[in-house]
């Protein structure tokens, strides 16, 4: 490169930098992949000439040497997001500052002069025909700050890619230019291990067809798009794009065709990925890269129907609440575009806010399901904005749940050496009732994600274990029977189901009894329609079957698909018969039994039928 091209020019003639920042100054640099590293080189070069600039940045991938302690005296980073170990070990040091933000809202501290920029320090591509030059790869916060700036100094890079949507700016508005080509920081796919393919295909099972997803960046977010890859008509309304979105746009699972909000258009605010993610961006109509004020505004995003927001989080506490930029008191990362993205997705008609995390930290010494917040850590989203916490040990799902329906459906997902702990810690500070316990609550024999979507007349369910979370449903189904229905199942006519007995019944351990239920669940929404249980006898190779369906559902089916799969679970535990008392008069309960292969037996109790099927018996199976 030649000394020409690393000049700094105003109205054709070269200037010094004196001529443009003083001592004191604020000043913006570009951010993400699109940090003008040359132009603060030279900038640093030069650095003898000020003191105590202050830098406003957030994430800036590259070495950031600007925030090395010699140049503590020319610079202090003010960051609005903590990227990379060099500025989190500054912050922690307290040689950088960090200031927490919503993306949405950093645009109006620059506006409102919270954060007035004396200048903005930029990266562009070479100007079009027109005069107009590209922000490229980071649109985001970028634009908000050559408008707010005093001055913008801009690095033309022939490497920056050419973006659409609001990603212009008139050479008239650029007041130094600096020529220098620059390769853009690359960051390829990470490696995913067990427990993060498992997270991600969990998640992968809440975004539905048709809907517009936002997703976050790292090891999980990368496992949840490489599981939506057999989706259908996707949208994309995030402020990311990675690798694994463009492989998901090359392949048509994002098309954008069923969004209600830029229909067509995949909408974002900057990327960040390999060489090729910036090829795929460069000059693509089908992508609009937008400013983090529109991007994010929550209204925005909400305007989109079946909004999925996919972020990741640090720890969550047993009520829902979700710390995602600090680990105690040490600061790590920020805020983001996390809350935004939260809040909107929770606004949208059918719209799905999810927080996805391994269980542990730390070589699975530490649970990140926590009774409490951390000492010192910061509560980025609140317990009301989270409708799903998703863990490799399934889907906890929050919404319209109690402090103690979610304390327990978190410990449920949380892995299960911190369980009882969590339990215990529970029942100090939130009511969690003396009678609760814990036990074993997967079923490992209903496949990796522990339930199956069925289809039964035309309309899908889940078929999944019950578990402490399905309390108040348990009782709302008891009191959804009729007396014959009781009669039949009871032997008597109850009148109650108490909170009590209603905890016993989901309370199994699943690992010895099994207790099935086959769930209408349409989001948040879930309602038992069947449920089927086996209690293992003291021989431990016979059980006792039992069943109940809801009246609407009577015929249709559901006692004898919950059959079919106990069946086999028993006979992979090894199992070796089945038993099942039924009244005389119960017809059909008695002809669910008989077509799946059980035999009448003779019967001590007048009015009852005991049937027995032999598990090892397979001639006699109807399967």
């Amino acid at each position: 490169m030649s000394g020409t091209e690393r000049q700094l020019i105003v109205n054709g003639q070269q200037v010094q930098w004196e001529n443009l920042l003083k001592s004191g100054d604020r000043i913006f640099i570009g951010t993400h992949a699109a940090v003008p590293h040359a132009l603060l080189h030279d900038l640093t070069d030069h650095c003898q000439h000020f003191h105590d600039i202050e830098i406003i940045q957030i994430y800036a991938l590259g070495d950031n040497h600007w925030v090395n302690p010699e140049y503590s005296q020319n610079f202090k980073v003010n960051s609005l997001f903590i990227g990379g170990e060099k500025v989190r070990k500054a912050v922690a040091e307290g040689r950088a500052d960090y200031t927490p933000a919503f993306m949405s809202d950093i645009p109006s501290l620059f506006s409102e002069d919270i954060l007035p920029l004396d200048a903005a320090l930029i990266m562009v591509s070479p100007a079009d025909q027109y005069g107009y030059h590209s922000l490229g790869v980071s649109v985001d916060i970028v634009s908000s700050a050559l408008r707010s700036a005093k001055k913008v100094i801009a690095q033309v890079n022939p490497k920056m890619p050419v973006t659409f949507g609001q990603a212009f700016i008139h050479k008239g508005q650029i007041d130094a230019f600096f020529e220098a080509e620059q390769e853009l920081p690359e960051i390829s796919a990470p490696e995913l291990d067990a427990v993060t393919e498992r997270i991600g295909q969990y998640v992968s099972l809440l975004v539905e067809d048709g809907a517009t997803i936002q997703i976050g960046f790292g090891k999980i977010c990368d496992a949840v798009l490489r599981y939506l890859s057999n989706h259908k008509d996707l949208g994309l309304h995030s402020e990311l794009i990675t690798d694994g979105i463009m492989e998901l746009m090359l392949s048509g699972v994002i098309n954008n065709r069923k969004k209600t909000y830029h229909q067509h258009k995949a909408v974002t605010s900057f990327c960040i990925g390999t060489k090729k993610l910036y090829d795929f961006v460069n000059n693509n109509p089908h992508i609009g890269f937008y400013p983090s004020e529109y991007v994010n505004s929550p209204a925005n995003i909400a305007r989109n129907e079946k909004m999925v927001s996919i972020n990741s989080a640090i720890e969550v506490d047993l009520t829902g609440q979700v710390v995602s930029d600090s680990i105690g008191h040490h600061l790590y990362s920020g805020i983001g575009g996390h809350v935004d993205f939260t809040r909107g997705a929770s606004m949208s008609p059918g719209g799905k806010p999810v927080i996805a995390l391994p269980s542990t930290a730390k070589d699975g010494t530490v649970s990140r399901i926590v009774p409490f917040i951390t000492e010192g850590a910061g509560v980025a989203t609140s317990r009301a904005h989270v409708y799903y916490v998703v863990t490799e040990f399934g889907v906890a799902s929050l919404r319209g749940k109690s402090i103690r329906e979610r304390a327990l459906e978190l410990i449920r997902v949380a892995h299960p050496k911190f369980r009882q702990q969590l339990l215990e810690e529970v029942r100090k500070h939130y009511y969690v009732p003396h009678y609760q316990v814990l036990h074993s609550v997967e079923v490992p024999e209903l496949g990796p994600v522990g339930f199956k979507e069925i289809v039964i007349n035309g309309e899908f369910f889940d078929l999944r274990p019950l578990n402490p979370s399905d309390e108040r449903r348990l009782q709302e189904f008891f009191y959804s029977h009729t007396k014959e229905t009781l009669q039949m199942r009871y032997n008597t006519v109850p009148t109650q189901m108490s909170r009590e007995k209603s905890c016993t019944l989901v309370s199994v351990d699943q690992s010895r009894d099994l207790a099935l239920c086959i769930v209408r669940q349409k989001g948040s929404m879930a309602q038992i329609q069947a449920v089927g249980r086996y209690y293992l006898l003291h021989d431990e190779k016979s059980c006792e079957v039992a069943f109940v369906t809801r009246e609407t559902q009577h015929g249709k089916g559901m006692a004898t698909r919950l059959l079919e799969e106990m069946k086999r679970i028993a006979r992979e535990r090894g199992l070796e018969r089945m038993m099942a008392y039924v009244r005389s008069e119960n017809g059909k309960m008695l002809a669910v039994f008989e077509r799946a292969g059980f035999v009448r037996k003779p019967s001590e109790e007048p009015g009852e039928v005991y049937l027995q099927l032999n598990l090892n018996d397979v001639s006699k199976d109807s399967e």
